[in-house]
């Protein structure tokens, strides 16, 4: 299971219902912010999800309404002591930026509250364990160095408790073994081997958050089959002219990225003041069904099952806004 919160979903600069661009994805006890834009700790604590264990930030890239919540991010941690260090990735250009923040602006020489470890990205696998895995993947914006991020159960074996039971497979730790590959010996000495009590691999769930982009060549492959895309929809068909002078996307090629990707479900952000909601849907939907836009403090749970959203606030950006509670099957 995968969760993603959003904090910030407006473009460029904020409105009275939207804060500037940051999520939060969670999986298990990890936790990763994935950009910090200006108020991000207050969105933080408006959202109920707290500092605890908030010590990985992904940015997307450097341009300012995507970090300049880290400065009051990392006062904060100094007061509540919520993390023991604060890892931040991004490509070179963003990092120098990051630098120029918080130790020339911020801190003016001082030490920082906590260990701040800056880490140049490159394309590829960040973080992995045996059961999960983070991935950075090159997006086109403005400026060097601009990344999407992909988050990923690996795909797993189910084990199959009627098959145990036939063979004879008390519970225990041996089943345990089982389910990590292991071929046990029973007490009457048989030997079982894992193939006889998994089943065939069962992809996990995903989550692809690409970012800035100003276009959408190649991406497909890239967020192929995820289950939940969020993408930027800055602009409409009507400004696509506008769109590729600033290096963003339209809603109607966000949602050709999704129909493409084969995504189950597209979320909208990072959205001009300049539209309505309804506006927005009316460009996506046709190309892709399962498109909505995200509203600030969206909580998103993300299974194999089903995609559950609930937000507890309402909006009255349009009449068309989402309703405060959807279940996608």
């Amino acid at each position: 299971m995968l969760e993603l919160v959003m904090l910030g979903t407006a473009a460029s600069a904020p409105s009275i219902q939207r804060g500037l661009p940051s999520q939060v994805v969670l999986w298990r006890d990890e936790r990763f912010l994935v950009d910090c834009g200006e108020g991000t700790q207050r969105q933080i604590l408006r959202s109920g999800i707290g500092f605890r264990r908030l010590q990985r930030v992904l940015l997307t890239h450097g341009h300012l309404d995507h970090i300049l919540g880290l400065g009051g991010l990392i006062s904060t941690f100094a007061r509540w002591e919520a993390v023991d260090k604060l890892e931040i990735y991004g490509g070179r250009w963003t990092l120098d930026r990051v630098e120029d923040l918080i130790f020339r602006v911020v801190l003016r020489g001082a030490r920082p509250p906590v260990p701040v470890d800056l880490i140049d990205i490159r394309p590829g696998v960040l973080l992995e364990n045996d059961d999960f895995e983070v991935v950075a993947f090159p997006v086109v914006h403005r400026g060097p160095g601009c990344f999407g991020y992909l988050f990923r159960e690996k795909p797993r074996r189910p084990f199959l408790p009627e098959k145990a039971e036939a063979l004879g497979v008390p519970a225990g730790p041996i089943r345990r073994d089982l389910v990590n590959g292991k071929a046990v010996t029973l007490a009457d000495g048989r030997t079982i081997q894992p193939d006889e009590v998994l089943g065939p691999d069962r992809p996990g769930v995903s989550l692809a958050l690409v970012g800035d982009i100003g276009q959408i060549d190649g991406l497909s492959e890239v967020v192929r089959g995820v289950d939940v895309l969020v993408c930027e929809a800055t602009y409409l068909e009507r400004d696509s002219e506008m769109a590729r002078h600033f290096g963003h996307l339209t809603a109607a090629q966000a949602a050709r990225l999704a129909q493409e990707a084969g995504a189950r479900k597209l979320v909208l952000n990072h959205l001009s003041q300049r539209y309505r909601v309804r506006e927005i849907l009316e460009e996506t939907r046709p190309i892709f069904a399962d498109a909505i836009v995200a509203r600030d403090f969206d909580h998103f749970t993300i299974t194999r099952e089903k995609i559950t959203l609930t937000n507890e606030e309402l909006q009255d950006d349009d009449a068309l806004v989402e309703a405060p509670e959807i279940t996608v099957d």
